[in-house]
């Protein structure tokens, strides 16, 4: 099984040997090895790759992704695997005091960094975030570094991604401050799979 990936901790990273581990890539290990299927081939990308990439079977499963209807129409999904709240990386302390997008939309000079098609990007945009203050990157780790650097006041993700990468990172200088409940839900993830493998 082809199953493609990004680096996201806590649910794929590569460990100090190097091994590809997480808890999206063990859970699909797991699930995989319960109907038979022991040969596991992790394959990582980057996001905007992980749905074109199904389409064209360069692999046959995905990480963990939220299954919006719009993405339904492209991809199948597995019944969900977590359900998780956004965040927001920003420097310590806060120094903007940014409490969720409807806080960044309100101020002028403020700058949001997204990894391009992710699911955060049309929600920064439906809160009022113009385009124009929206920095598109395709990597977690450069839009962190966009973060550190002061490129962008603020990156919007998963709230457990962040924390994950603190984790690992935790001289970087940042923190993560959560969107609150009542401005976004947490949303459901799911394994996305070609929709030629259904039977």
């Amino acid at each position: 099984m082809k199953f493609a990936y990004l680096i996201e901790p806590p649910f794929n990273y590569r460990d100090k040997d190097g091994v590809v581990t997480g808890c999206d890539v063990e859970l699909a290990k797991t699930i995989l090895a319960m109907i038979g299927i022991d040969e596991f081939e992790p394959i990582e990308t980057e996001f905007a790759e992980l749905l074109p990439g199904l389409s064209k079977e360069m692999w046959r499963m995905t990480t963990g992704l939220f299954a919006t209807d719009e993405r339904r129409k492209l991809v199948a999904f597995s019944r969900p695997i977590w359900a998780l709240p956004d965040g927001l990386l920003v420097k310590k302390n806060n120094p903007r005091k940014l409490m969720g997008y409807q806080s960044i939309a309100e101020r002028d000079d403020c700058l949001l960094a997204v990894i391009r098609d992710q699911f955060q990007h049309r929600t920064a945009v439906e809160f009022g975030v113009p385009q124009s203050r929206i920095r598109l990157f395709e990597t977690y780790d450069v839009a962190a570094n966009a973060v550190s650097t002061g490129l962008v006041d603020a990156y919007a993700s998963v709230k457990r991604a962040h924390s994950g990468y603190l984790a690992q990172n935790e001289n970087l200088g940042l923190e993560v401050v959560a969107v609150p409940e009542q401005e976004k839900e947490p949303a459901f993830g799911c394994f996305g799979f070609n929709k030629n493998d259904l039977y």
